[in-house]
């Protein structure tokens, strides 16, 4: 088999570490409490790309310090560190020793994969001093790995993750992801982007769903205070039967009929525009809303405020594990990994 499309050993996939737990003197591999999210992510991958799942172990000391161990031949092979990054800060530095642990044990490519990637929201000077995180997050996890797999990052200040990342990436679209789940799920829906940055992307699931989508405005007053416009809807009754309205096609309709709203979002945060987004909607007759998010961040309160908001259904992606979880992304990053590992091959 040729070396780029994988040899039969396939790719290692690394977890990400774990805390043992206290007591623990010696950060001996396994799967550790609280890991059965991302080792059930090691397994859709390993499946995907004919590999198989080893795992790392953490330790850390009472000084605060931590320490990576792994015991696996990974001489002369390809390991995907696979993580869950939210909640970044106390993982980056030992993902850090962990890739850098693979290139001393002989690895000949680290990738990592992480499904959600942190602090792509801060990508500009907003007030003078302020670092662009972004970019700064960027350069770190550069330096320590050979590429990027993750999914939809969000991308709004930088064209793309070339950008800022000094390292081949590729990025898998949740979209037809969302979509297929609404065409399976929901009768009926029309697909609503909380504001306008949601456009294209509200757009392409609508389209992947055959569905009718309209697009929000939103303007944020500070960290939590959002305002969201009235939907433009005039028409919506008879979307079924006019030309204008068909399958794909802009909703503007005067009522909702027996239409049920899907508000769709890449990250739910704070919660705030989505709450607004729910109360706006069901201010104006419509139907309890379905939520179907890409990354289930849930800051805070957010899940709380969400659930208070009363939607009909909360739907996320596996990018973060929480309650929601319901499409898995596990079947589409395989892909993608194969496809870099192979352009890596190639280089």
């Amino acid at each position: 088999m040729p070396e780029a499309a994988l040899l039969p050993d396939g790719a290692t996939l690394r977890e990400a570490p774990a805390d043992p737990g206290p007591g623990a003197n010696d950060p001996a591999p396994g799967p550790c409490p609280g890991t059965e999210a991302l080792v059930a992510l090691c397994r859709g991958l390993a499946a995907g790309l004919g590999g198989e799942v080893a795992l790392a172990g953490l330790h850390r000391f009472p000084d605060g310090e931590a320490g990576v161990r792994l015991v696996h031949d990974l001489a002369g092979r390809d390991v995907v560190l696979a993580v869950h990054l939210h909640d970044p800060d106390p993982k980056l530095l030992p993902l850090a020793f962990l890739a850098d642990l693979c290139r001393d044990l002989g690895a000949r490519r680290v990738v990592l994969c992480a499904p959600y990637l942190p602090y792509m929201r801060q990508d500009a000077r907003f007030r003078p001093g302020e670092a662009i995180t972004s970019a700064s997050f960027a350069r770190v996890v550069s330096r320590y790995v050979d590429g990027l797999v993750t999914v939809d990052p969000h991308l709004h200040r930088h064209p793309t993750l070339d950008a800022i990342y000094a390292v081949p990436s590729r990025v898998v679209a949740a979209a037809p992801l969302l979509a297929a789940w609404i065409a399976s799920r929901v009768p009926r829906p029309v697909v609503v982007g909380p504001d306008e940055e949601s456009a294209q992307w509200a757009r392409a699931v609508a389209e992947g769903a055959g569905a009718p989508w309209l697009v929000l405005t939103k303007v944020r007053r500070g960290d939590h205070a959002v305002e969201v416009s009235r939907p433009d809807l005039a028409g919506l009754a008879g979307l079924a039967a006019a030309p204008e309205a068909r399958a794909g096609g802009q909703a503007s309709a005067a009522g909702w009929g027996d239409r049920t709203p899907v508000l769709v979002d890449d990250i739910v945060s704070t919660a705030g525009t989505v709450v607004r987004t729910l109360e706006r909607l069901r201010a104006e007759g419509a139907r309890p809303a379905v939520v179907a998010a890409v990354h289930a961040v849930f800051a805070g309160d957010g899940w709380a405020r969400l659930q208070a908001a009363g939607p009909a259904e909360v739907v996320t992606t596996t990018t973060i594990p929480h309650a929601t979880n319901g499409i898995d992304v596990a079947p589409a990053l395989a892909p993608a990994l194969a496809d870099l590992l192979a352009a890596l091959g190639r280089a």
